[in-house]
């Protein structure tokens, strides 16, 4: 999903894995540790964590003629109570319309509080639906705020894109954006679930493995793509670098096309909850964003939702 994204500060916090003491589920990679995780365990009707996200406002297109405005209030992104979440939470980015062609919706990203290079990256999402919706979990390079770096050379990679028309309903896009390999001509591909399985109906796993060189997409725990250099020669490898989170419900654009009569508003996607683990051998100390206080202080204690 290209991007613009504004008035962030590109500043980096680190959180180290937890010694030992959070055991990560089976379909974790061995050898893999809990590094980072938003359960959206708040008190229900508050904004996601501050401390974790941005929000990113506007109605600009966002490179993709969208026609959504992302707003921060208390309606579009908030925590909410669903028993269906493992926690009973979940945060719900919601999308409403004031009329056609009069769309408001969501956008969060972690620029400078979280970012990663290498682990395996998960979301538990139950997806919204209808022509025109577009959602997205994703990651993009943590340098696309340099100006000489900029999108798509500092890399996207997106975990779950969906739109949200019926023959979509089952259907999850990975992709990898780079420079030479972008937009319509990144490295995509899909994954169909089994018939009358759809995204709309319960929340599904979406993740990544993600190493030196090395991309493998996941659902439900069934690998299915791996991308390495190999998929573009003589092209830049745009992932050995730390990338940040980016999640968000766009409305029409380039994509999927606008709505029509068949589509419902509003529309939600869910998010259970966002985990990062990294491997037990990675012992690197936490880094601290200046203003955001001490977290993590190298002692190998994971940031969790909620604690200090």
């Amino acid at each position: 999903m290209l991007s613009i994204l504004t008035g962030v500060s590109p500043l980096v916090l680190i959180v180290s894995q937890e010694n030992g003491t959070v055991k990560a589920p089976p379909r974790v990679p061995p050898g893999y540790r809990l590094f980072w995780r938003d359960e959206f365990s708040g008190t229900i009707g508050s904004p996601p964590n501050p401390r974790f996200w941005n929000h990113e406002t506007g109605a600009s297109g966002w490179g993709n003629n969208e026609l959504q405005n992302y707003v921060k209030d208390g309606e579009h992104a908030r925590i909410v109570a669903d028993p269906a979440a493992v926690d009973r939470k979940a945060l719900q980015i919601k999308v409403t319309s004031e009329g056609p062609g009069k769309y408001t919706s969501a956008r969060l990203q972690t620029a400078g509080k979280v970012s990663i290079q290498y682990g395996y990256i998960e979301a538990r999402i139950r997806l919204p639906y209808g022509q025109g919706i577009w959602s997205a979990f994703w990651m993009l390079g943590s340098d696309i705020f340099n100006p000489e770096v900029g999108w798509p050379k500092c890399g996207e990679i997106d975990i779950m894109e969906n739109i949200g028309k019926r023959e979509w309903w089952g259907r999850n896009e990975g992709s990898l954006h780079g420079p030479g390999y972008s937009g319509a001509d990144s490295l995509h591909e899909y994954i169909d679930m089994p018939e009358g399985v759809f995204f709309k109906d319960g929340y599904h796993l979406f993740a990544i493995l993600w190493e030196k060189d090395r991309v493998e997409f996941y659902v439900d725990g069934k690998k299915y793509r791996t991308r390495t250099p190999a998929d573009i020669p003589g092209k830049p490898w745009a992932f050995n670098r730390p990338f940040f989170l980016v999640t968000n419900v766009a409305v029409g654009g380039n994509f999927p096309g606008s709505p029509d009569e068949t589509t419902i508003f509003p529309q939600e996607m869910r998010i259970d909850y966002v985990r990062i683990y990294r491997k037990a051998s990675d012992n690197k100390p936490a880094a601290v964003a200046p203003g955001k206080g001490k977290v993590g202080g190298g002692t190998g204690k994971v940031l969790i939702d909620g604690e200090d």
